[in-house]
C-alpha cells in the first residue's frame, strides 16, 4: 500500500516566495533612493542590502519550505504507519487464524514492501521469519542524516500476536518521505540560488543606472564651487535625476547671473568712485587755478589798475589846465580804471574769496551777504550761523560754495522778496540751508543741465554729506547741505 504525501501548501508556498519577492523589490527601490555621498560607497551599500535582504528572506523562504516540509512529513508517516498496521494486523489475525504462521507468511510475502513502513514477522524465538523487501523507489540514495534527523518523526512501532507464537511487527520508515523532503529543498534552494543571483544582478544594475548621473551632479557642483558659473549639466537620465539637473541648471544660471550682476555693480562703482576722485582732483585744480587767477587779478592786475588810475588823474590834474581835451580823456581813464577795478573786485569774490584764509568762513559769508545785499536793497537777506573756529579748507570752501549758489540762485532767478541762509555745526555735522520765498522751481528743473547744482551735489558728496534741493510746502525753495566733520575736516 502506497499512500501518497499531501501537497496541499504547493500554492501556498508559491504565493509566499512571490510576494517575498515583492518585497525584495519594494525595499531595494526605498533604499536606493538616499541622496549621493559617494557613487561607490553608496552604491556598494545599497547591493549590500539588497543582497543581505534577498539572503534573509531566502533563508526564511528555506526555513519555512522545510517546517512546512517537516509537518507534511510527520503527518504523513504516522498516518500512513497507524492505516498500514491497523490493517496488516487484522489482515494477519484473520490468516493466522485460517492457516497459521505460513499463510501469514505466504501473505505478506505477496505484499511485498509498504510505503513508509517496515513489516517483519518474527517467532516466539525472535527469529526473522519475513522482513519487507528493501524500497526499490530512489533505491541506492539516502537523504543526509542531518537533514533525516531534522524531519524524521518520532520512531513508531506497533506489535501484534499472532497464533502459532508469532508476532507481526509493523514500524514507520520515514526515509523514502525524508528523501523526497531532501530533493524539493535541494530543489528550491537551487531555484531560490538562481532567483537570488538574477534579483541581485537585477538590482546591482538597477542601483548603477540610477546612480549614473550622481557623479555628474557632484562634478558640475565642484566645478561651481571652484568658481566655472558656465558650466551646465548635460540632459541626465531618469526622471529624478532629469529633475536635479534642470534644478542644478536653474541654480548656476541662477548664481552666474548673480555673480555678473555684483561684478558690474562693483565695476561701476569702481568706476563711479575713479570718477569720483578724478572730478576731486579737478575740482582741487580748478580751485587752485581760481585762486591763482584771483591772486593775479588782487594782485597784479589790481596793481597795474590802481596805476594807471593814478596816471590818469595826474595827468588829467596837470595837464588840464594846459589842455582841456587832454584833461576829459583822462578822467575818461581814470573813470574807466575805476569800473575796471570794481569789476574786478567783484569777480575775484566769484573765482575764490581770498578773505577765507585770512579772515575765515564766518566773516566771508557776512561779507558775500553784505554785498549781494548791496546791488538788491529791496530783498530781505537773513544770515545766521554757528560756527567753530576750524573747519579746514574743504569743508569752509564746500560750504561757502553752497551759500554763494544758493543766494546767486536765489536772487537772479526766483524772484524771492526774502532769502535765509543758516549756518549750523555741532560736534558732528555742519548744516548749511538757503530758502527763499520765490516762485521756485519749475517742473523740468531736474533735466540735464543745472551744473551748478549738480557740482555742489558732487562736491558735498566727496566730503561724505548730504545735498539736497527742491520746492518747499508752502513758496520757494529750500537748498540744504549736511557734511559730517572728520577726517576731510
Amino acid at each position: 500500500m502506497v499512500l501518497p504525501m499531501p501537497d496541499s501548501s504547493n500554492q501556498r508556498h508559491h504565493e509566499t516566495r512571490l510576494m517575498i519577492f515583492m518585497s525584495i523589490a519594494r525595499c531595494a527601490r526605498r533604499r536606493a533612493r538616499p541622496w549621493y555621498h559617494a557613487a561607490m560607497r553608496l552604491r556598494t551599500r545599497l547591493n549590500l542590502v539588497v543582497a543581505g535582504l534577498s539572503a534573509a528572506f531566502v533563508i526564511v523562504l528555506i526555513a519555512a519550505e522545510v517546517q512546512s516540509t517537516r509537518n507534511s512529513v510527520r503527518e504523513e508517516i504516522e498516518a500512513a504507519n497507524r492505516v498500514a498496521s491497523q490493517l496488516l494486523g487484522r489482515l494477519a489475525a484473520v490468516y493466522s487464524q485460517v492457516g497459521g504462521p505460513d499463510l501469514v507468511l505466504q501473505f505478506l510475502q505477496q505484499l511485498g514492501r509498504v510505503r513508509a513502513n517496515e513489516v517483519s514477522l518474527q517467532s516466539a524465538a525472535g527469529e526473522i521469519l519475513y522482513q519487507s523487501p528493501p524500497a526499490t523507489y530512489k533505491a541506492g540514495r539516502e537523504a543526509p542524516v542531518w537533514f533525516a534527523h531534522l524531519l524524521a518523526p518520532q520512531p513508531a512501532k506497533y506489535t501484534f500476536p499472532l497464533r502459532g507464537g508469532v508476532l507481526l511487527v509493523v514500524q514507520a520508515q520515514p526515509s523514502r518521505a525524508v528523501l523526497d523532503a531532501w530533493d524539493d529543498v535541494t530543489r528550491l534552494s537551487a531555484i531560490a540560488a538562481a532567483m537570488f543571483v538574477v534579483a541581485n544582478a537585477l538590482a546591482f544594475w538597477s542601483v548603477k543606472r540610477a546612480l549614473e548621473p550622481f557623479p555628474v551632479i557632484a562634478d558640475g557642483l565642484e566645478r561651481i564651487q571652484q568658481g566655472d558659473l558656465a558650466f551646465r549639466l548635460p540632459s541626465l537620465a531618469g526622471a529624478e535625476a532629469h529633475a536635479i539637473g534642470a534644478a542644478f541648471n536653474r541654480m548656476a544660471q541662477a548664481v552666474q547671473d548673480k555673480v555678473l550682476a555684483e561684478r558690474k555693480a562693483h565695476d561701476a562703482e569702481a568706476r563711479l568712485e575713479e570718477r569720483r576722485e578724478m572730478a576731486s582732483l579737478a575740482d582741487q585744480r580748478v580751485e587752485e587755478e581760481r585762486r591763482l587767477i584771483a591772486h593775479e587779478l588782487h594782485d597784479e592786475f589790481g596793481q597795474s589798475v590802481t596805476a594807471i588810475r593814478s596816471l590818469a588823474l595826474a595827468i588829467a590834474s596837470q595837464g588840464g589846465m594846459r589842455d582841456p581835451a587832454t584833461g576829459d580823456i583822462a578822467r575818461l581813464i581814470s573813470e574807466e580804471a575805476a569800473r575796471l577795478y570794481d569789476a574786478m573786485h567783484g569777480l575775484i569774490p566769484r573765482l575764490t574769496p581770498l578773505s577765507l584764509d585770512t579772515l575765515g568762513l564766518a566773516a566771508t559769508l557776512e561779507s558775500l551777504v553784505r554785498d549781494w545785499q548791496r546791488r538788491h536793497p529791496s530783498v530781505a537777506l537773513s544770515l545766521r550761523r554757528e560756527l567753530p573756529i576750524e573747519l579746514g579748507p574743504s569743508i569752509t570752501l564746500a560750504i561757502y560754495r553752497v551759500v554763494q549758489e544758493g543766494l546767486i540762485n536765489a536772487l537772479r532767478h526766483a524772484r524771492a522778496s526774502r532769502v535765509d541762509i543758516a549756518v549750523q555745526c555741532d560736534a558732528r555735522r555742519i548744516v548749511a540751508t538757503v530758502a527763499d520765498d520765490g516762485i521756485g522751481l519749475p517742473a523740468d528743473w531736474s533735466r540735464p543741465g543745472h551744473f551748478g547744482l549738480r557740482g555742489l551735489s558732487d562736491r558735498v558728496q566727496q566730503l561724505g554729506g548730504t545735498f539736497t534741493v527742491g520746492n518747499q510746502a508752502g513758496r520757494g525753495v529750500c537748498l540744504s547741505a549736511d557734511i559730517p566733520l572728520g577726517d576731510q575736516a
